[in-house]
C-alpha cells in the first residue's frame, strides 16, 4: 500500500469519527500550548529582571555601608596614626579616582540622599521619592539620559551651583504633562534652584519608580539639606569593561581597606558586584524555566497516553477492516504504516492548534515553538507504535472471524 493511499485512510478514519478525533487532540493541543506558554513566561521573566538589573548602570559596582560595627555606627576610632571610620566620605571617593591604584576603575560618583525634600513652583509641590547629591559621573554609571537640557557637571559640583535636574515624574507633579521644566526656578527646601535638564523616561525597576528623582550637585545637597559629616549613602563605580569587574571589585575593597575598619575578619563596607547579580539572576531563571518546561510537559504526556488509549480502541473497533485487508495482500508494513500515520496526523493537528493557542496566549517572547511542535509529533510516533504494531500482527484468520 502506498503511503498516500496511508493518508487517505487515516485523513477518513479521523473525519468519520470527529468527536473522538477532536477530543484526542484536545490533549496533544493543552499540552503544546502548555509548553509553549510556560517557557515563554520564564524566558520572559528572565529577560525583565536582566533589564531591570542593567537598568541600574552598566559594569556598575555599588559600594555600601555596612552598619553595626564597633560602639557606634557611622563613628570614628584611631588605631595608630590611621583613622579609621564606618562611613563613606569624599576621602574614599577620591582614593577610588586614583587611576594609578585603580586602573580597572572608569568612573566613581557619589551618593548622597536627602531626606524629606519638598520643590515648590507656582502653588504646587512635591516631595520626589528620591532627591539625590552626587557628582556628573553618576548620570553616565547609571544609564541618565537628558530629555531636554542636560545634566549639571563637575565644574557645577566644585562652585556648589543651586541647580537640579529632574526626572519626568517629579516635572509631571511640579510643572504638568508635557511640560519643559529647564530654565525654572523651583523652591526646594529653602533655596531656589535652577532646572538645568529633564531626564528621559527610564519607568520602573520593579522596586521603584526611577523617573521619581531629582539630582543636584552633592555640595549643594550638603551645604543645604544633609550636612556636610553625613556619611554618603553609597558610591556608585563603572568598570572599564565586563570583563575586569572582580578586577574593579578587588581594587575597591584594596584601597577602601587603608580607612576602614575590619570587624571579625569583615570590612565595614561592602561591594555589590552587578555581573555576579547578573549571573546569579540568570542561573535562577534558567532552573525556573526549566521546572515550567517540566510541568507543561506532563500534559503531553497525559495527551500522548490519549492518543495510544484511542489507537488502540480504533484497532479493536477495526479489526475485521484489517483482516481483510492482509487476506487481499496488505503487508504487515502497510498495516504498521496506516495506523501510525494516522496517530502521527492527530498530533500534528493538535500540535498546530497547540502552537496557534500558544502564541496567542503568550505575552513574553516565544523561544520555544518548534521544539513544542516537534515534540508534538515524536509523541504521536512513540503512542502510536504499539497501538499500530498490534494492528500490524494480527492474523488475517483471526481478524477475519473478530466480532
Amino acid at each position: 500500500m502506498r503511503t498516500s493511499e496511508s493518508f487517505k485512510i487515516a485523513i477518513r478514519a479521523i473525519i468519520g469519527n470527529g468527536l473522538r478525533s477532536a477530543l484526542t487532540m484536545l490533549g496533544i493541543l493543552i499540552g503544546v500550548g502548555a509548553v509553549i506558554m510556560l517557557v515563554a513566561v520564564g524566558n520572559g521573566s528572565s529577560v525583565a529582571v536582566q533589564k531591570q538589573i542593567q537598568a541600574l548602570g552598566t559594569n556598575t559596582l555599588i559600594v555600601n555601608r555596612q552598619g553595626g560595627f564597633g560602639p557606634a555606627a557611622g563613628g570614628r576610632s584611631r588605631a595608630g596614626t590611621v583613622s579609621r571610620t564606618t562611613d563613606l566620605t569624599m576621602k574614599d571617593v577620591t582614593a577610588l579616582r586614583d587611576k594609578n591604584a585603580n586602573p580597572d576603575i572608569k568612573a566613581v560618583a557619589p551618593t548622597l540622599m536627602a531626606q524629606s525634600v519638598t520643590g515648590a513652583y507656582q502653588g504646587s509641590t512635591y516631595s520626589p521619592n528620591q532627591f539625590i547629591g552626587t557628582s556628573a559621573e553618576y548620570a553616565e554609571i547609571r544609564n541618565y539620559k537628558a530629555a531636554s537640557g542636560q545634566f549639571f557637571t563637575n565644574d557645577d559640583v566644585d562652585n556648589h551651583a543651586r541647580v537640579v535636574v529632574l526626572g519626568q515624574t517629579v516635572v509631571t507633579n511640579l510643572f504638568g504633562t508635557g511640560v519643559d521644566p529647564v530654565g525654572q526656578v523651583v523652591k526646594f527646601g529653602n533655596i531656589n534652584m535652577t532646572v538645568v535638564g529633564m531626564l528621559a523616561i527610564k519607568g520602573s525597576n520593579g522596586a521603584q519608580d526611577q523617573d521619581d528623582v531629582a539630582m543636584a550637585p552633592i555640595t549643594i545637597v550638603q551645604d543645604s539639606f544633609s550636612g556636610v559629616s553625613t556619611s554618603l549613602n553609597n558610591i556608585t563605580v563603572e568598570a572599564k569593561s565586563r570583563g575586569v569587574m572582580d578586577a574593579a571589585s578587588a581594587e575597591i575593597t584594596a584601597t577602601l581597606l587603608g580607612t576602614h575598619r575590619i570587624t571579625n575578619g569583615s570590612p565595614d563596607f561592602s561591594v555589590l558586584n552587578q555581573g555576579t547579580l547578573l549571573a546569579t539572576s540568570s542561573s535562577t531563571n534558567q532552573v525556573f524555566t526549566v521546572l515550567l518546561g517540566a510541568v507543561a510537559a506532563i500534559s503531553l504526556l497525559v495527551g500522548g497516553i490519549g492518543v495510544m488509549n484511542i489507537m488502540l480502541v480504533t484497532v479493536t473497533e477495526r479489526t475485521r477492516e484489517i483482516g481483510i485487508r492482509k487476506a487481499i495482500g496488505a503487508t504487515k508494513g502497510d498495516i504498521l504504516t496506516q495506523f501510525l500515520v494516522e496517530a502521527v496526523l492527530l498530533s500534528v493537528l493538535g500540535g498546530l492548534v497547540g502552537v496557534a493557542a500558544g502564541l496567542i496566549g503568550s505575552t513574553f517572547k516565544v523561544v520555544g515553538v518548534t521544539p513544542a511542535f516537534g515534540v508534538a509529533v515524536v509523541v504521536g510516533l512513540f503512542f502510536g507504535i504499539y497501538p499500530a504494531n498490534r494492528a500490524a500482527s494480527l492474523r488475517p484468520i483471526e481478524a477475519l472471524r473478530y466480532e
